[in-house]
């Protein structure tokens, strides 16, 4: 850890496990089960099997498997995404994959654009909160708000240009107990679609605590949120840092 952290997000990591914990691994993989209303939306629907998700946390990489076919895999970096087969041939690839997205709020997207938005966005939530204590995040201090009774205290991070995530300012709200309880952001390749992200039921790996449940619904207009449309859930199960 360089510098000087933001006092809330020092308490945050070491409430996640700490920072030099965290720094002693590669990477971490985890069991995906995935759903929501958003696949269908953008034409590319999933089939509700278990993944394999594995993250490196200091590159940006991401690989996922299945994907598409039983024996086919997805690698995405912010560089080059691919999709290859079980024998090591690609059956598709994209460079510079954030450039490729129709933005709009109904676009479809392509097996390439789903994979490059899944190699992303599993990678934040992988490496956050702990890559923060990285060079280059700055925080500061946000209003809290309230979820479920409970005061969740905030800070809003801004992401090094360099790094690919759903936007380069994203919010992240803390429990009592300094764990990450809500995610805020915009997703950039989705229309700048505002979205509240929802982590529970954390389990400890290995002395870092993950959550196993996660749940992201749209904002209306009024910043409220929209029960109607919950976009994507994701359970999370297995995980095994490298």
């Amino acid at each position: 850890m360089t510098g000087t952290l933001h006092p809330l997000l020092e308490e945050a990591l070491e409430a996640h496990g700490g920072h030099g914990r965290w720094r002693k691994f590669m990477g971490i993989a985890s069991t995906i089960l995935t759903g929501g209303t958003l696949w269908e939306l953008k034409g590319a629907p999933l089939i509700p099997v278990p993944r394999r998700a594995a993250s490196e946390f200091r590159r940006q990489w991401t690989r996922v498997t299945p994907f598409g076919e039983p024996d086919w895999t997805m690698t995405w970096t912010p560089e080059h995404v691919e999709i290859s087969a079980g024998d090591g041939s690609i059956i598709a690839e994209r460079e510079n994959g954030r450039e490729a997205f129709d933005r709009s709020f109904n676009g479809q997207w392509d097996p390439l654009d789903l994979a490059y938005f899944n190699g992303y966005a599993m990678w934040t939530y992988h490496a956050t909160p702990f890559v923060f204590g990285e060079p280059g995040y700055e925080a500061h201090d946000i209003a809290p708000i309230e979820n479920e009774g409970e005061t969740l205290r905030g800070i809003a991070v801004r992401f090094p240009e360099s790094v690919h995530s759903h936007t380069r300012e994203q919010r992240f709200y803390f429990g009592s107990d300094g764990l990450l309880r809500r995610h805020d952001y915009t997703v950039d390749v989705w229309a700048d679609t505002p979205a509240a992200h929802f982590t529970s039921d954390y389990i400890d790996v290995d002395g870092l605590k993950y959550p196993t449940r996660r749940s992201v619904f749209t904002l209306k207009p009024d910043g409220t949120l929209d029960r109607d449309f919950n976009a994507v859930t994701i359970e999370l199960s297995d995980y095994v840092p490298f």
